[in-house]
Order: structure tokens, then C-alpha cells, then sequence
């Protein structure tokens, strides 16, 4: 939980306070906790998803680079050894030569035999020469295919994980992407004349103006807001894969209020509050789905501080979030 959210439960809970039982507040201070861990969680899992997605993009180009090397070196120990075993195949034609010669001299000159013989050594000892090089380089030969082999497979697996990783981002962005189309046909008439439907970061953001649901200063929501929340609910009791963020903004004029409603923060809660307990008692939606949050004036859609400027702050954003435990999953399996 940031810094905000974390004023804005403590500004709740020391209202509350004075009018709950001690053993409520408990709970409701329970609650805040378990918000805040998962929302710590649930950001901490994003950026090691990130991450992690970087590594192996950078893993799979460096492996790509080892791949091309040794290749290159097989093609080049390839080459040698063709030119060593041609080598070898010459000395050995030599050396018959040379013992078919010696056999022929055997009876003659002793000089000549001598030197014959001293030659038919040499041979022998280039020969072997030869043959002790040849197995060198077969074994290292044998060593860089195996080699190649095993970064080969590896980089399959690499790629294979990376193709899972980008066929599920895909899938999520399509889920996003025909969300936002629904949220569209189901709102078809409002949009533009108080509610707006973006879709950025991965997420869809239909924002509500003030004067779409409530008066100034109440968090009571009016009809035409209860009619287009009620359609909103209805689309989001169709996608169970969605997580529903309500976040209530103010703009940045003092409220000077009494009772329940004290300030700024404490009505964009109230009218978050509002728009949840809306979408859940109108349809099947399950509220584990669904936060409420204020914003109080502290992220403003302008800041001109003009009139015109603060009607655009006072407003609801519904921010509609693809869950990610598919990735999570296969993240943690590997």
C-alpha cells in the first residue's frame, strides 16, 4: 500500500473509531493489513515478471552469440581435419612406397639401404605424428558438437519459455482489449457526455465525471449513475478474470464538512464505497474482486486549478485489471 492509501485507511479507521466496538476495529484493522500485503505482493510479482522477462531475452541473445561461435569453430576443426586426414592418407601412400623400395634394395648397396631405412623412420615417426594429432583434434571435435548440441537444447527451452511468456501477455492484452469493447456497447450513449473508456498499461480505466453520479458533496449515487453502474456490473459478472479497482478523486478545494464527512478524503472514500456496494448488490460479482479506494485531490486529471480544471478532478475511475496468476504459475514452476 502507498503512502496515500495508507492515510486514507488511517483516516477512516480514527473516524470509525469513536462509534465501533474495539473487537470491529480489530477486524477493520486486519483487513487494511491484508490489503496492504497483497497490494505489496501483487506489485512485487509484477516487477520480478518484468524483470525476469528482460533476463531471459538478454540469456536467449547471449546463447545466441555462443551458438554462432561454436559453429564456427566446429566449421573450422571440420576443415582441419579434412586437411589432416589428407595429409596423413599422402604420408601413408609415402611410406608404402618407401617399403616397397627398401624390400627392393634389401640386397643391394648397404649405404643406400641405410639411408632407405633411415628415411622409412622417419616416415614411420611423421605418421605417427599424424595419427596422434588426428585423435586430438577428432576428440576436440567430438567435444565442440557436444557442446553445440547442449546450447542448442537450451536455447530451445529458452525460446520455448520466452514463447509461453508473450502468447499469455497476448492473451492478456486481447482479454483487455475485448473488455474495453464490452465496457463500450454496454455504455453506448454515455460515453463522452460525462464517462470515458481508455485502455493503457495493460489495464481498461472508465472514468466517471462528478456529475454523473453524485451532487457536490454527497456521496449519494443518482439515478443515471445507478443505471450505468448497473451496466458496468453486468459486463464485469461476465469476465471473472478481472480485478476491479474503485478509486474515488476530489478536486483540491477544502471541504469543510461535519458528521461522516469531515474533508476531501474522507468523500472520495465514501463515494468509492458507494460505487462498490452498487456494482456487488446488483449483480453476481464476487467482492473479493473489487477495492475501494480514495484519492482524495491528490491525482488530478488537471492541474490549471481553473474552474473548469476541477470539475474534470472531481470524478470515479473503475480501473479493470487482468488477474496474472497464469504467468505467476509459470514463472514459479521453472
Amino acid at each position: 500500500m502507498d503512502k496515500k492509501n495508507f492515510i486514507v485507511a488511517i483516516s477512516v479507521i480514527s473516524i470509525l473509531f469513536s462509534c465501533v466496538p474495539a473487537r470491529k476495529y480489530e477486524e477493520l484493522k486486519s483487513k487494511q493489513q491484508n490489503c496492504s500485503e497483497e497490494n505489496a505482493a501483487l506489485k512485487k510479482q509484477v516487477q520480478t515478471l518484468e524483470e525476469e522477462n528482460n533476463e531471459y531475452a538478454t540469456s536467449i541473445d547471449v546463447m545466441k552469440k555462443e551458438k554462432a561461435t561454436l559453429e564456427t569453430d566446429l566449421e573450422l576443426l571440420q576443415k582441419s581435419y579434412d586437411q589432416m586426414k589428407t595429409n596423413y592418407d599422402n604420408i601413408n601412400n609415402t611410406y608404402q612406397l618407401l617399403l616397397d623400395k627398401n624390400n627392393e634394395l634389401l640386397a643391394g648397396n648397404k649405404t643406400a639401404t641405410q639411408k632407405l631405412m633411415t628415411q622409412l623412420q622417419k616416415s614411420q615417426e611423421e605418421l605417427q605424428a599424424q595419427e596422434d594429432a588426428l585423435r586430438t583434434l577428432e576428440g576436440s571435435l567430438q567435444k565442440k558438437e557436444k557442446e553445440l548440441n547442449a546450447l542448442t537444447i537450451a536455447l530451445n527451452e529458452r525460446e520455448k519459455r520466452v514463447n509461453e511468456l508473450e502468447a499469455m501477455i497476448n492473451r492478456k492484452d486481447s482479454l483487455v482489449n475485448a473488455l474495453k469493447n464490452k465496457v463500450k456497447e454496454a455504455l453506448l450513449g454515455f460515453e463522452n457526455n460525462g464517462l470515458t473508456i481508455e485502455q493503457k498499461n495493460g489495464k481498461v480505466y472508465v472514468s466517471l465525471d462528478e456529475s454523473l453520479l453524485f451532487t457536490s458533496g454527497s456521496y449519494a449515487v443518482g439515478t443515471k449513475g445507478i443505471t450505468v453502474l448497473k451496466k458496468l456490473a453486468k459486463v464485469l459478472e461476465q469476465n471473472q478474470e478481472i480485478n476491479i479497482m474503485v478509486e474515488g478523486h476530489t478536486d483540491n478545494v477544502p471541504l469543510k464538512g461535519s458528521g461522516d464527512i469531515s474533508d476531501n478524503w474522507d468523500l472520495s472514500v465514501k463515494r468509492a464505497t458507494s460505487v462498490v456496494k452498487i456494482i456487488t448488490t446488483s449483480s453476481k460479482v464476487n467482492p473479493k474482486r473489487l477495492t475501494a479506494a480514495g484519492r482524495s485531490e491528490y491525482l488530478p486529471l488537471d492541474v490549471s486549478n481553473t474552474a473548469e480544471g476541477r470539475t474534470k478532478n472531481r470524478r470515479i475511475e473503475i480501473i479493470l485489471t487482468p488477474k496474472l496468476d497464469e504467468l505467476f504459475e509459470l514463472l514459479e514452476s521453472n
